[in-house]
């Protein structure tokens, strides 16, 4: 099964850990997929028949789905259960290094949406061990029920921010993809796009299932988490995504995300 989701050859650079029978079918439980992902780097909206632990051991991995986005640094994995449609893109020169697990060896994993997980130094040992050309069919086994042991969910929300269909209430967005620190108000804006303030924030709410306020929150936050990955201090990424001070974004990074900057990027200084 290609990164398309369609029968075929994986792409230029992908290595699969242990390689598939003649037929196509994975010779274990898990199969490491290996590959890299140069910046801007991108895999239309496509599906597996088996589990994805999607996860760069370097650099940057967006993921969107139906249910959201997720930006994931290494410490951070995203389950992405058996038939979910998704993209997966780079957000900077990255390396993934992905289970794909058998439905059938994880009954007790029972996750139907995608899940992010936490990445420690045992589950990303696990994952270069089970690289390994020479593991016994044994010795393989036991790795694999000890990586799906491990795996736990952690309370982070998904990053949307989707675009408008309404020329008037896009160019809105669209501004604010661009510059997120820009402060203007529903009101400025419609005098901007020729549209009332109360009609702009009907228009957010049908047709992004977020208020205004709560969509602009989403963008910024969307916005900040390259400038956290690239270990920017706080005091600077607060002015360029449209807050006062670095307490006020790690305020509302918490409160969209559900975690601190801090525990999201733990490297982060």
């Amino acid at each position: 099964m290609s990164p398309n989701g369609q029968p075929g050859e994986w792409n230029a650079g992908f290595e699969r850990h242990p390689p598939a029978t003649p037929d196509g079918h994975p010779t274990a439980a898990i199969f490491i997929g290996h590959f890299t992902m140069p910046r801007g780097t991108a895999y239309a909206r496509h599906w597996h028949p088996v589990h994805q632990l999607a996860w760069s051991a370097k650099g940057l991995l967006r993921v969107t789905t139906r249910q959201g986005s997720w930006l994931l640094p290494p410490t951070l994995a995203l389950w992405i259960p058996a038939g979910v449609p998704h993209t997966t893109e780079s957000a900077g020169d990255t390396v993934m290094r992905s289970p794909y697990v058998a439905p059938e060896s994880c009954p007790r994993i029972d996750w139907q949406d995608p899940t992010v997980v936490a990445v420690g130094p045992l589950l990303r040992a696990l994952i270069d061990h089970l690289v390994r050309a020479d593991l016994t069919p044994e010795a393989r086994a036991r790795a694999e029920a000890v990586l799906l042991d491990v795996l736990y969910p952690v309370p982070v929300t998904s990053v949307s921010a989707p675009e408008p269909r309404d020329p008037r209430a896009r160019e809105v967005a669209r501004t604010l993809t661009a510059n997120p620190a820009d402060p203007r108000p529903l009101e400025a804006w419609g005098t901007q796009v020729g549209a009332s303030a109360r009609t702009l924030a009907r228009l957010f709410v049908t047709e992004t299932g977020l208020a205004f306020g709560q969509w602009r929150e989403q963008a910024r936050m969307r916005a900040a988490m390259p400038l956290l990955a690239e270990g920017l201090p706080l005091e600077a990424i607060a002015p360029r995504v449209g807050y006062a001070s670095a307490s006020s974004f790690v305020a509302a990074f918490h409160r969209v995300i559900g975690v601190t900057p801090r525990q999201y990027f733990p490297l982060h200084r």
